[in-house]
């Protein structure tokens, strides 16, 4: 693997790692953002859905624009409005401040989720693009498991506010990695014809692929149980179990660190068995393991060690999709793939913000509406695997006129 391949995925990996940096930093900090802006649990987690909306749906126009103007200029735009949104985030004095310069800054990310999947289409394509997805997910899995260290040894010693001034001391030096490290990659031959026309014609085109959008949503679904996890995870171990936030932070980190371990097999994986069967495995025991769980938990058995330890066999299986299937769904979308990846980043944050909602509505303090969240978002990735890829197999299979 050569040097240039090692530095493009360490800078993708940054530039794609500062919205969750942004997140799971200030996770183990939600009670006590709580307490000091005297606001309840359901206004504190609006901070961070509001959030994942702004990323999400920003996407659907730095995609197109990505397109027409290159990756890096719509890069520094979102990488200097999310350092602005973190700057206001630290100043808040109220929730509802809190709440807006968190959208703002949510903006801002929505750049760093959708170009550097556009330009990993740029430069790779199969099994190429399956190894450069998952080094990327490799430095962009790091943000779960140091941010909410960090973080919680920064809320302790200097309050929650330190959080945002260091997510914006990082946003600054993934401006200054851009601007030395990466070239463009989309010159300025190819965005002839681009415009916001031509992207609206490509969301038309995209949204009628049953192929794109079924393997978006394989994805989605299962990013959308993380993000259930992640809404209410640090009320339940920090109030329900009673660890105290640097645990909570460590017991946070080990999930990490199986959706580390088994995404960097993607690309070896991927080149023995095909990008399809590996889909199709990793979803089954996802959902598999999500359903033991669930099944555990709802007969009365309310414990951390289970839990944790039926999370981190079920994560490390979701580690295998999501690359998987980001690789599969741009693949026949070269010439838009900017439009294309904002659509995919989109529809991933659309429907992690749903999920996030609905389990909301029914958190009680304890476990068992987020596991039964995740296990609900698992089996419909599965079954949304079983429909897309037998769609596929019996396309490819079918004879010739």
């Amino acid at each position: 693997m050569s040097p240039k391949f090692l530095r493009i995925a360490v800078v993708l990996g940054l530039l794609s790692a500062i919205g969750p940096f942004a997140i799971d930093m200030y996770l183990p900090a939600l009670p006590s953002i709580g307490e000091d802006l005297h606001a309840g649990t359901a206004a504190v987690q609006m901070s961070l859905l509001i959030f994942f909306l702004s990323m999400g749906f920003g996407q659907i126009v730095v995609g197109p624009i990505s397109d027409m103007v290159g990756r890096k200029l719509p890069l520094y735009g979102g990488l200097a409005l999310f350092m602005v949104g973190g700057i206001g985030s630290a100043m808040a004095p109220t929730i509802e401040w809190l709440i807006a310069f968190r959208f703002l800054q949510g903006l801002g990310a929505s750049a760093g989720m959708a170009v550097p999947r556009a330009i990993v289409r740029d430069l790779h394509t199969g099994t190429e693009a399956a190894k450069l997805m998952s080094l990327l997910m490799l430095v962009f899995s790091v943000s779960p498991i140091l941010a909410p260290l960090t973080g919680s040894q920064i809320i302790e010693n200097f309050g929650w506010r330190a959080v945002f001034w260091t997510v914006t001391g990082a946003a600054l030096l993934a401006t200054i990695l851009l601007a030395t490290s990466l070239k463009e990659t989309r010159p300025a031959e190819e965005r002839v014809g681009s415009s916001f026309g031509t992207a609206l014609a490509g969301y038309r085109f995209l949204m009628g692929d049953l192929n794109f959008l079924g393997l978006v949503a394989i994805a989605g679904f299962g990013i959308a149980s993380f993000f259930v996890y992640l809404s209410s995870s640090s009320f339940i171990l920090i109030d329900h179990y009673g660890l105290s936030p640097s645990v909570y932070s460590v017991f946070f980190s080990i999930n990490a660190v199986a959706f580390i371990g088994m995404s960097q097999l993607t690309g070896m994986l991927s080149e023995r068995f095909g990008l399809k069967r590996v889909v199709w495995v990793a979803v089954t025991g996802y959902a598999t393991t999500m359903v033991v769980l669930f099944a555990i938990m709802a007969t009365g058995v309310d414990r951390l060690d289970v839990m944790a330890a039926l999370l981190f066999v079920g994560y490390g299986f979701l580690g295998l999709v999501i690359p998987t299937t980001s690789v599969l769904a741009m693949e026949e979308h070269g010439e838009i793939a900017g439009t294309a990846s904002a659509l995919m980043g989109t529809l991933h944050f659309a429907i992690g913000a749903l999920a996030m909602g609905v389990a909301g509505i029914f958190f009680n303090g304890t476990p068992l509406p987020m596991v039964a969240g995740i296990t609900l978002c698992a089996v419909i990735s599965f079954t949304l695997a079983k429909l897309t890829l037998g769609r596929t197999r019996e396309a490819a299979e079918a004879p010739a006129e």
